[in-house]
C-alpha cells in the first residue's frame, strides 16, 4: 500500500527519486501516466493490469469510456527504477503536470502519485475541512 507524502527533487534530466517505502512495490516493473487532478501516477504493474482490465470492460461504444481509455493509456510509459531508486519522467509528462524542479510524491493506496508542490498544497488545503470532507464521504456512502 502507498502511504505517505515526500517531496523530492527533479534532477535535470528528469529522474525523481521514489520514496524508500514505495520501491519494493515497484520491483515487478510500473507504469507512470496522466491521472486525475493533473498529476501523474506510477502504478505497479499488477495495479495497471487490473486498471487495464477494468477499463477494457467498458464499453467500447461509450464516447467517455473510449476518452478515458486515450487519457490513460496514450500517455502511459512502462518505467524501471535505476540503482538510485530514481525513475525517469518522460518530457511529455513532465510538461503536462507542470513539473520542474521538485515534486510531490504522494501514496495513493494501490498507486502513487506525483503532483507539483505549489498543486499539491493547494489540493490538500481544500481536503483539510473536516465538513467538506465529512460531506463528501457521506455523498460516497461512507
Amino acid at each position: 500500500m502507498f502511504t505517505g507524502e515526500y517531496r523530492h527533487a527533479i534532477d535535470g534530466k528528469g529522474r525523481v527519486a521514489v520514496p524508500a517505502r514505495f520501491r519494493a512495490q515497484l520491483d515487478e516493473g510500473a507504469f507512470v501516466s496522466r491521472w486525475l487532478d493533473n498529476c501523474l501516477a506510477i502504478f505497479p504493474r499488477a495495479a495497471w493490469d487490473d486498471l487495464a482490465a477494468r477499463v477494457a470492460a467498458l464499453p467500447t461504444g461509450n464516447a467517455t469510456a473510449r476518452e478515458f481509455a486515450r487519457f490513460l493509456f496514450g500517455s502511459a510509459f512502462e518505467v524501471e527504477l535505476d540503482a538510485q531508486g530514481r525513475l525517469l519522467l518522460p518530457a511529455t509528462l513532465r510538461t503536462w503536470g507542470q513539473l520542474d524542479a521538485e515534486a510531490m510524491v504522494v501514496g495513493a493506496r494501490d498507486h502513487a502519485e506525483i503532483w507539483t508542490p505549489k498543486r499539491w498544497d493547494s489540493y490538500r488545503g481544500g481536503m483539510e475541512s473536516s465538513d467538506a470532507l465529512a460531506a463528501q464521504l457521506e455523498e460516497l456512502g461512507f
